[in-house]
């Protein structure tokens, strides 16, 4: 069943980007910030990236692409997991679409003062089953006490940002490139009877993207999503980032997007979320 539901899937998302048609693009392009030259560039020719000269030319030309056919990616805040990052500041790109500026930026420890409950919220809402629905409150407070430390903050702080586009219907398109499956990661800071015992009751993906703080059209807010596509792509360095895209979109009412449903496992999981590197492990 879910095999079937996977290739049904895969062939609904290729039919659709078949008809993907970009009404504009992200033009006039800077960094800003006040870190703006704390970024990284990945591209690369076929299915692997790897990093290239931190150029305007080469950010420019990562950006090209669509949830069916990213391309490289931008990393903003690259030294964000490096000892003696300063969590006060912060990286941003810029640009202009559809007659309007759009900054997105990297995420700050101030930020994460005004976004962390809420995204505790979805990130156990897009886990747990409806049957436990009555003790959703005490999960929030739990995962949240464990895993809103700083070390986890700076981690899903620095967005690789790999498209930003408007399409026909006036949807503003950015795909975060992050990990298909986070699950190797979670597991890798268990110990192994942890480890264990969470593969055997939760065999499927863990989704969930790096957040990314937006600035358009006199609003302002952040954008995360619990659901990744194969994107096709792979880290020359250590075989694992990239590989998923996750797609946040902007409209005349920006709006976080919607968690997907999920299993109790993986709230469990989130506790320990500080051992796993989402942006992307560096050797």
């Amino acid at each position: 069943m879910v095999k079937l539901w996977s290739l049904l899937a895969t062939g609904c998302v290729s039919l659709l980007g078949a008809g993907i048609a970009q009404a504009a693009s992200l033009k006039n392009v800077t960094f800003s910030g006040t870190a703006p030259g704390d970024y990284f560039v990945f591209d690369g020719t076929g299915t692997t990236l790897a990093r290239v000269p931190s150029t305007l030319s080469n950010a420019v030309k990562a950006l090209d692409g669509n949830a069916v056919n990213p391309t490289g990616n931008v990393e903003l805040a690259a030294s964000s997991e490096t000892l003696g990052f300063d969590f006060t500041k912060n990286t941003a790109l810029s640009g202009m679409i559809a007659g309007k500026a759009l900054t997105l930026s990297s995420l700050t420890a101030a930020d994460w003062k005004s976004v962390g409950t809420q995204w505790i919220g979805d990130l156990v809402d897009a886990y747990l089953p409806s049957n436990l629905s009555g003790v959703r409150d005490q999960i929030k407070a739990e995962v949240g006490a464990r895993a809103l430390n700083e070390m986890l903050q700076r981690r899903l702080s620095d967005p690789n940002i790999s498209y930003v586009y408007q399409d026909n219907a006036g949807i503003i398109r950015i795909g975060l490139a992050g990990f298909l499956d986070a699950r190797p990661i979670l597991t890798a800071g268990m110990n192994l009877s942890d480890r264990l015992f969470f593969q055997s009751l939760f065999p499927n993906p863990i989704q969930f993207s790096e957040l990314v703080k937006y600035s358009y059209d006199g609003k302002t807010g952040y954008l995360y999503s619990f659901s990744a596509t194969r994107s096709g792509l792979v880290a020359a360095d250590d075989g694992i980032s990239f590989t998923g895209n996750y797609e946040v979109t902007l409209t005349g009412h920006p709006v976080r997007a919607v968690p997907g449903p999920g299993v109790l496992v993986g709230v469990m999981a989130a506790a320990g979320l500080g051992a796993m590197r989402l942006s992307r492990r560096r050797a």
